[in-house]
């Protein structure tokens, strides 16, 4: 017999649900994905000087890729308490985190004043935002997902995932405006720092939305449900070793899931400025200005893939943006090979569709995998896995790949290679559209 579909929610209580994760994401990201454009453009040299500019963007992206490092222990950390006592609360302690971190490093004196001080520290408000935005992506899909109902949970849970492009959106355009605005000297001098201490005024409006908004309703029935067995003297697993135990395929599942998406992500946008910049000689603000325009349509369009996998299902739309990106990836590098400005904004724009494809149905696909019980652990696992080894080492092989063979034809096979996982992955995943959450997997 089937599961009866979830009644839906009040369309006021779930749009307000969606802002407050929006807002939040769109914040935690803009944090994280500052730092990636800054080892681009600035980090290299104010915190890792060295004769060779590919050299310093190199290691200036392996300070990026330990902020990496440290997502999946968040996921854990905050997986297990968000299945343990909720999801809103450690939503806003990311938030916090993140924001302080990235404050901070607005503040930092560069290797010039402090000599090898400045790296360490710039390294250690790193791994703070790693950790915090480990913690950030579980909670604000699930608390959206668990609100939703099923018939449109991929539209409303592909909210938070805009938060991505979005938090991209805003780092780039500050970015963009301030190197428009400022000469070269006065942006490696100060103007850098504007949008890292930026912030800390973001957080203070994420916070009061964020706090605001209600626990899932979900989690509080399965809450209480745990509760009342824990009181007649069942004992309960930690989360994460439940996970392991009994949810592993599906950790595997959502890893492969994200691999090429993750990976296309951040050669179409990080490492597209070191490859504009350093490899074509062309300005900054071209690449800046690519991303900023493939940013606002991709922005648009995750939603209306979500929505779109809510009538034909997670696993064919997400096989669109994967199959595409596969093929694309050889096109992608010889449309920026131009240097046309024009043409390098279509080549990001529709690479940035493509990937919306794959990330759009993402946040419900993973989400409709776990059980309540383990799901905030689950997907911040598989999630953030996939992160060290899909997102942190992109930008760390294409700029090695591209120093290796001083041509984008590597870079493209290793990105159709990472679509292609992806594509395998969903193909023998079992679709999941149209489950109702608060019913475990063998009910």
């Amino acid at each position: 017999m089937a599961a009866p579909v979830a009644a839906p929610p009040a369309p006021s209580n779930i749009r307000r649900i969606v802002a407050a994760s929006l807002i939040g994401t769109t914040i935690e990201w803009y944090d994280f994905f500052l730092y990636g454009s800054a080892a681009a453009l600035v980090f290299n040299t104010l915190f890792f000087p060295t004769s060779d500019p590919l050299v310093g963007t190199l290691i200036a992206f392996v300070t990026y890729a330990i902020g990496f490092a440290a997502r999946p222990l968040g996921g854990i950390v905050f997986g297990h308490f968000g299945d343990k006592i909720g999801r809103k609360k450690l939503l806003v302690l990311s938030l916090l985190m993140m924001g302080g971190a990235t404050f901070a490093m607005g503040l930092l004196p560069t290797y010039e004043t402090i000599g090898v001080w400045a790296p360490v520290l710039l390294t250690v408000l790193r791994l703070i935002q790693g950790f915090a935005l480990g913690g950030e992506w579980g909670g604000a899909v699930l608390i959206v997902s668990e609100h939703g109902g099923d018939r449109h949970r991929g539209f409303w849970a592909s909210w938070p995932q805009a938060g991505a492009p979005g938090g991209n959106l805003l780092a780039t355009g500050v970015l963009a405006l301030l190197a428009a605005v400022q000469s070269e000297e006065a942006f490696q001098s100060w103007g850098w720092r504007v949008p890292f201490l930026l912030s800390g005024l973001l957080v203070v409006i994420g916070l009061w939305i964020r706090v605001s908004v209600s626990e899932s309703p979900v989690f509080l029935a399965a809450q209480a449900k745990a509760e009342a067995a824990a009181a007649e003297g069942a004992k309960g697993e930690a989360p994460v070793v439940e996970v392991f135990r009994r949810s592993w395929r599906e950790v595997l599942a959502a890893i492969g899931t994200r691999f090429g998406e993750n990976i296309s992500y951040y050669i179409l946008t990080s490492f597209l400025l070191v490859y504009v910049t350093v490899h074509l000689g062309l300005p900054k603000s071209t690449a800046l200005n690519a991303v900023l325009i493939g940013s606002a349509v991709h922005f648009v369009t995750i939603p209306l893939w979500g929505a779109l996998s809510d009538r034909l299902g997670r696993r064919p739309v997400t096989l669109i943006g994967s199959v595409g990106m596969a093929v694309w990836a050889f096109v992608f590098f010889g449309l920026v090979d131009s240097g046309s400005f024009t043409v390098i904004t279509l080549a990001v724009t529709a690479g940035l569709l493509l990937h919306g494809a794959m990330y759009g149905p993402q946040a419900a696909f993973i989400s409709e995998m776990f059980d309540t019980k383990v799901r905030y652990s689950g997907a911040s696992m598989g999630s953030q896995l996939a992160s060290i080894l899909a997102g942190a080492l992109a930008p760390i092989i294409a700029v090695e790949l591209l120093k290796e063979y001083d041509s984008s034809v590597p870079i493209a096979v290793y990105l159709s290679v990472a679509a292609v996982v992806t594509t395998i992955t969903v193909a023998v995943t079992r679709e999941t559209l149209g489950r109702d959450l608060t019913r475990a997997r063998h009910e």
